[in-house]
């Protein structure tokens, strides 16, 4: 496994021991890949469940906010995060065609396992990226069973980067991409907290891919993506910088809904650091949480009178100390972006669709050339 550190790429701030999302306590991930080639038909496809609090406590909430750089892409659930602040269900990432599955795949695994969830309303959060150039995406690949395993494995251990789960047939500037994770620490009042991001990175044209500032698209490599006609039809070609990310930002600091959401609107920096500038057929979406303060979000129906009930308060970082917490997303974000393209290998998927590997002796050589390589 070699990561953008491992290549001597800079970076700021401080990571966390995986520097990756799961170094923020609590938060579990789970991947299925579905990989197929039969009857003509080519599967590289997956889900992903990230679980904020881990399996056991699903349906207690997190403080949540959502923002969209570019509203060409799905995150179901998202108008309940706006209106309550919080979100209590699995967090699950698939393709663009299997989010009715995924979705659907969620209330069956509830309705099993918590089913005092299920006996009130559910509204599963899945969000998408679209990997038709590898994956045959109009095929039912992803099952409620495929679900269900990314649940019930997920675990701290459970994050692999590059392409696994819903990542599986995604690309990034049209090399291999897919999944990307990073995290920062960030010292408060004493505490040491921890910024986690994860990324299903599958956005950009190529001649954009900027790496430590040095634009590096010019790479003397194949770039099949870039010949249109790959889906020329009737409608038209693939523009490039085609396909779309989704973003999920977590921290064990204590946040409002609201600062959740200026976390999540600092990702799209991040994402602008290595190149993008955000194309119009890319859905960009950014989902960010704050683990501290479970369940004072809760918002299922009332077990006591209001006679009865109790206030519920939120601690916070005061506004005026964020912009460490900001710089942490953008740092982390740029990371995870380099980390899913560089940790990765080259793909072969329907059609004899190939997505090539960012080539790291190329890369390195060009980095050297400017001198932005850490000694």
């Amino acid at each position: 496994m070699t990561r953008a550190r491992d290549l001597g790429i800079p970076f700021g701030g401080i990571p966390g021991p995986r520097n990756a999302l799961t170094d923020v306590p609590g938060v579990e991930v789970g991947m299925v890949d579905v990989v197929s080639d039969e009857n003509g038909v080519s599967l590289r496809t997956g889900v992903t469940a990230i679980l904020p609090l881990g399996r056991d406590r699903i349906g207690t909430s997190v403080a949540a906010g959502i923002y969209s750089l570019n509203g060409n892409g799905e995150l179901t659930g998202s108008h309940w995060i706006h209106e309550t602040g919080g979100v209590a269900s699995p967090i699950m990432i698939t393709n663009t065609h299997a989010v009715g599955t995924v979705h659907r795949g969620v209330v069956e695994w509830t309705a099993r396992n918590r089913p005092e969830l299920a006996a009130e309303w559910l509204l599963p959060v899945v969000g998408e990226t679209w990997d038709g150039y590898l994956n045959s995406i109009n095929v039912d690949a992803v099952t409620h069973d495929h679900v269900a395993t990314a649940i019930d494995t997920a675990s701290a251990s459970g994050l692999r980067e590059g392409s696994h789960g819903g990542g599986t047939g995604m690309n990034c500037y049209s090399f291999k991409g897919g999944n990307g994770t990073a995290s920062r620490l960030v010292s408060f009042g004493g505490v040491d907290y921890t910024v986690g991001v994860f990324l299903q990175a599958n956005f950009g044209d190529r001649e954009e891919l900027t790496v430590a500032g040095i634009p590096v698209g010019d790479l003397d490599m194949p770039n099949p993506m870039g010949d249109p006609s790959w889906l020329a039809n009737d409608r038209g070609a693939a523009p490039g910088g085609a396909g779309s990310c989704i973003a999920i930002i977590a921290t064990d600091a204590p946040l409002t809904p609201q600062q959740c959401e200026a976390l999540a609107r600092r990702a799209p920096l991040g994402l602008a650091r290595t190149g993008t500038t955000g194309s119009h057929f890319s859905g960009d979406i950014v989902l960010a949480l704050s683990t501290a303060n479970a369940g004072e979000l809760n918002s299922g129906f009332p077990s006591v009178s209001p006679e009865d009930a109790a206030l519920r308060s939120l601690s916070f970082v005061p506004w005026n100390y964020l912009d460490p917490f900001y710089a942490a997303v953008v740092e982390g974000v740029e990371e995870a972006t380099l980390n899913a393209l560089i940790n990765n290998e080259t793909m072969i998927g329907r059609s004899g669709h190939t997505s090539p590997a960012l080539p790291h002796d190329l890369l390195v050589e060009r980095l050297a050339t400017h001198g932005r390589l850490n000694p």
